[in-house]
């Protein structure tokens, strides 16, 4: 078995407000040549890095009602609450530890707040949003949302007590993730103690990536990734390692392209120009459903 090498590692970006709740480093897609393309089926990565928001008792902060189509949304909350509603009915508060996974597929409006509870209290904020394409056949399937509690992921201990791995989705060591997938990705949070090592075993041509949450670790013994940085992976190679320089989490992310054509345009990713123009023409004709603001 050969080893997976690291291609690039990139440093974050300058942050910018998505709405006024979400102070983000874009790395995908970005001007670092990591595409849409590149990263397929992860086609969008925003990165809240951790960030001491005031408390704002009186209006929550957040992102107000928008469409989506053809793809999913992924929130990780490492710190703070997130409140999410969409038209689909699905809907709930995450805190830290939790995921919420919504399939937009066919259309979905939503909007997601700091919760009720941080806005009183205020505190450190840190999320990651995913954008996980579907395949063309799903891309008109019908909506849902999966709340996943800390709770329902599972937990691998990592040997000579070096911390454990977190299974969102997909599978490690024979554990299988607590998300539902439309196409085979592997989405572990690996929550190492200092000095702590895993290794991660993935096909050669799935696109693997890694974020730095906490911390900073070694890969494969030779390239440093420090805190807030994004490593790739080259297409080559199927295992690596991650070693924990200080207390550290990771999130890996390894998914098999869907090789498909990509139309994106704001917040609809579809496979022809003409779908995205069909999308806004459904978008203003209301049948995305409705929700209040």
């Amino acid at each position: 078995m050969s080893v997976k090498q690291v291609e690039m590692v990139l440093a974050p970006r300058e942050p910018h407000y998505v709405g006024d709740g979400f102070r983000v480093h874009n790395f995908i897609p970005s001007g670092y040549g990591l595409t849409m393309q590149r990263m397929d089926p992860f086609i969008f990565l925003d990165y809240a890095s951790k960030f001491h928001f005031t408390p704002s008792p009186s209006k929550a902060k957040g992102v107000g009602v928008h469409p989506h189509r053809g793809f999913e949304t992924v929130t990780i909350a490492y710190q703070g609450s997130v409140a999410h509603h969409d038209s689909g009915g699905g809907g709930g508060v995450i805190s830290k530890g939790d995921v919420q996974w919504m399939t937009a597929a066919s259309g979905v409006l939503h909007k997601e707040y700091h919760s009720e509870e941080f806005s009183k209290t205020g505190g450190d904020f840190q999320m990651v949003q995913l954008w996980v394409n579907l395949p063309a056949k799903d891309k008109m399937s019908t909506p849902k949302y999966q709340a996943i509690s800390n709770a329902q992921i599972p937990k691998i201990k990592v040997p000579n007590n070096g911390g454990e791995v977190e299974v969102i989705a997909g599978n490690y060591e024979g554990h299988t993730g607590a998300a539902t997938t439309f196409s085979p990705i592997h989405m572990l949070n690996a929550k190492l103690n200092k000095e702590g090592e895993a290794s991660f075993i993935f096909p050669p041509n799935f696109n693997t990536g890694l974020l730095v949450i906490e911390g900073s670790v070694m890969v494969n013994g030779i390239e440093a990734v420090p805190l807030d940085h994004f490593a790739l992976f080259a297409n080559a190679g199927e295992i690596f390692t991650v070693k924990a320089t200080e207390d550290s989490i990771v999130l890996i992310l390894s998914g098999d392209p869907l090789n498909e054509p990509i139309a994106s345009h704001g917040p609809f990713v579809m496979n022809t120009r003409q779908e995205i123009m069909q999308a806004f023409e459904d978008y203003e004709q209301g049948k995305f459903g409705v929700l209040e603001d």
